[in-house]
């Protein structure tokens, strides 16, 4: 007999999770609506929240994640989330492609290698667990920009001056600004050459269940591999393997009853 769920949790998880980011003051009616909890349950339920920490609440009334939760999340590391969850996939990843598949967060504006699956086959690859990238030229990076709200992304954009690492690497504000434009409208990143002159790369988005992008999974390669049919099946291959790993991470929501 399967141990029956506790719903006033389910639901309290359900309120958490519709905030759309950690700054955001949202009204009890908008999580009403956003949750389809009646308003006096999801009042109730805010309440409980509040006292615990895990949102505060204005003057009008509006709440937003509190400091118990940014505690919380500052202790979850992403990266190794993933491989602990997903580490029999991206091994499987790797393989299928005869290649070395990687996960990458951003911090600081950089990239930040949290996992490196597989072995070289046709060309080495200088990554390192722990090591730090560039975001504007790599496929991880990108990915990662273009996950960005428009504030920080631009501020991304004006932080600094963007140094060729190859003949192919994007250095300029207006270049950048299209790719990652690009990057959106295709929902996967391209790095052809533009790190290292023998490497292309692949990245792909790894999303909560609200769409905002938490981290970045990318397949490397030869760069004599790279052409249409090459791109085709490895961002496929990608995309399928990221939205996996977002429901390993991000279970889906049961539904809740009102």
């Amino acid at each position: 007999m399967a141990t029956p769920k506790n719903q006033s949790v389910q639901k309290a998880f359900a309120l958490l999770r519709s905030f759309r980011g950690p700054q955001e003051w949202v009204s009890n009616a908008e999580l009403s609506r956003r949750t389809g909890l009646s308003e006096a349950s999801a009042h109730r339920l805010m309440l409980t929240l509040e006292e615990i920490g895990a949102v505060v609440r204005d003057k009008r009334g509006c709440y937003r994640p509190g400091m118990v939760l940014a505690t919380l999340s500052e202790d979850v590391a992403i990266g190794d989330l993933i491989c602990g969850t997903s580490g029999d996939l991206l091994k499987i990843l790797a393989a299928r492609l005869k290649g070395v598949v990687h996960i990458g967060v951003l911090e600081n504006g950089m990239v930040n290698y949290a996992a490196k699956v597989g072995e070289p086959v046709r060309v080495p690859i200088p990554s390192t667990v722990g090591a730090k990238q560039e975001a504007y030229c790599s496929a991880l990076g990108k990915v990662l920009l273009a996950g960005l709200p428009t504030t920080a992304f631009d501020d991304f954009l004006y932080d600094g001056e963007f140094v060729a690492l190859t003949d192919r690497t994007i250095t300029t504000i207006g270049n950048l600004r299209s790719e990652i434009s690009a990057v959106r409208q295709r929902g996967y990143a391209i790095d052809n050459r533009e790190v290292f002159p023998t490497i292309c790369c692949v990245g792909a988005p790894i999303r909560d269940p609200n769409g905002r992008t938490v981290a970045a999974m990318s397949f490397a390669d030869s760069a004599e591999r790279f052409c249409r049919a090459w791109e085709d099946d490895v961002s496929g291959n990608l995309l399928s393997a990221a939205r996996e790993i977002s429901r390993k991470i991000f279970p889906a929501c049961h539904d809740v009853t009102h």
